[in-house]
């Protein structure tokens, strides 16, 4: 998005969405000579898929703990999955954007990431499908779908019915660039024969070109993430 800011959105939870996104992660690092100071994973409007895609992304940030866990009545339907030590990040700070459309996998991914505040959720509260599927086949061909357990963030949220309530709530709103501004001020460097600060810099053909970037986002849950991981970096300089 700007130098040093990346962007990943995952539209579905595949077999091979976890090294794609780690594939990723490596090709904004190479444009940013090798650091990130900040990633945006969106989430939005993704209906889930793959349970252990959705770990293997989940595990790509974080170095340990619980990443999801589900509950059923009998004992097999109970599994734990958990995070190994390393963090392809190496520590960046991320903005998990969600919203209404936001189901299941992408559940579990900003639930876990929210509980280990490894990451800031932002957007709109999510669908809330937390149950797990198990298809039963019978004698004559056909099969049975049926509902065995509920999957469970790290500190013991059902996702069922209620889904993952962001840290930071939008509105749905839509951003636009002004063609011109209400009025021009005048500043110090518009005068004529104005006395020059001292330091030897002129001004830079490029001083106003992340701003104008920034400006064509007319996302505004895209462009108020960004915003999020730009005044994280500062405080953390």
């Amino acid at each position: 998005m700007e130098k040093g800011f990346g962007y990943i959105r995952i539209s579905s939870f595949q077999s091979r969405t976890g090294s794609s996104v780690k594939k990723a992660v490596r090709e904004l690092k190479k444009e940013n000579a090798g650091k990130l100071k900040g990633l945006v994973l969106d989430l939005r409007n993704n209906p889930g898929g793959v349970l252990n895609a959705a770990v293997a992304v989940s595990d790509a940030f974080l170095k340990s703990g619980l990443i999801v866990y589900t509950e059923g009545r009998i004992e097999d339907s109970e599994m734990k999955f958990s995070a190994a030590p390393d963090d392809i990040l190496d520590g960046a700070p991320i903005v998990v954007l969600i919203n209404a459309g936001s189901a299941s996998a992408s559940e579990i991914v900003a639930g876990a990431l929210q509980d280990h505040k490894r990451a800031v959720i932002m957007g709109e509260k999510s669908f809330g499908k937390g149950s797990v599927q198990t298809i039963l086949p019978t004698s004559n061909g056909g099969a049975v779908k049926l509902t065995t357990a509920r999957y469970y963030t790290p500190s013991g949220r059902s996702i069922q019915a209620e889904g993952i309530v962001p840290d930071i709530q939008l509105s749905r709103l839509k951003l636009e660039a002004l063609d011109k501004p209400v009025f021009q001020p005048v500043k110090e460097a518009d005068l004529s024969r104005h006395l020059e600060n001292g330091n030897g810099r002129k001004k830079s053909r490029d001083d106003g070109k992340d701003a104008q970037k920034q400006s064509e986002i007319k996302d505004y849950a895209l462009h108020e993430a960004l915003n999020l991981l730009k005044g994280i970096s500062i405080l953390n300089n």
